[in-house]
């Protein structure tokens, strides 16, 4: 017999998950203390001496995520040989990612981010930070393609990262609602359709070059 008062031992990393899972289908608000506890398989003693809080929790869900089946953007980004290769990479292994029946559907921080009320700004601001971070990834990647001479002179690399990672964007959320894995390639065929006409130089800096 357990001796009373001590805590029951649990794994931490399968609670982790679990409540990770949780918070990518429901969102912040949309889990409560009782949801957590019975999620995870402990008391509320438990997860508070584990986890600190709830947005503690929150938190070491985002990171357990970012490490694990979020990490595709920055995957792709570090492993492709051209930025070209390695934009469509991201797209496609998330939207791959995004519609895998055995997980909840779309980017959990993308989605958490849209889903946290004004009350709790921590949480957007964190969620928010992370996604700035990414898109951040993205222009550098882009960055490096052009030091490497893969853009013409004068191609203007903001509004190009801007583009993709609103692509990226709307497919998270339109994962959330049930567009199919075959749908999400089709939409990304068009936007790397849009790549060379937007990577084209522009007649101003043909001249130039000439």
């Amino acid at each position: 017999m357990a001796e009373r008062g001590r805590p029951r031992g649990f794994d931490r990393d399968a609670a982790l998950r679990r409540a990770m899972e949780l918070f990518w289908r429901r969102g912040f608000e949309g889990v409560s203390m009782a949801d957590l506890t019975a999620a995870m398989g402990i008391a509320a003693p438990s997860l508070y001496a584990a986890f600190g809080s709830k947005e503690a929790l929150f938190r070491e869900a985002i990171a357990l995520y970012r490490a694990t089946d979020g990490a595709a953007t920055r995957r792709a980004l570090d492993c492709q040989r051209t930025a070209r290769a390695a934009i469509e990479a991201m797209l496609r292994d998330n939207a791959d990612a995004f519609t895998d029946p055995a997980l909840p559907n779309g980017c959990f921080v993308i989605l958490g981010a849209i889903n946290t009320a004004p009350e709790h700004e921590g949480v957007r601001a964190h969620l928010l930070d992370l996604h700035q971070e990414s898109c951040g990834l993205l222009l550098r990647r882009l960055e490096q393609g052009a030091t490497a001479g893969e853009f013409p002179p004068g191609t203007a690399l903001g509004p190009l990262a801007g583009f993709y990672s609103t692509v990226l964007a709307g497919m998270s959320i339109k994962a959330r609602d049930g567009t199919s894995r075959a749908e999400m390639h089709a939409i990304i065929d068009h936007a790397m359709a849009a790549w060379d006409a937007m990577t084209a130089a522009t007649p101003a800096a043909a001249a130039s070059a000439g």
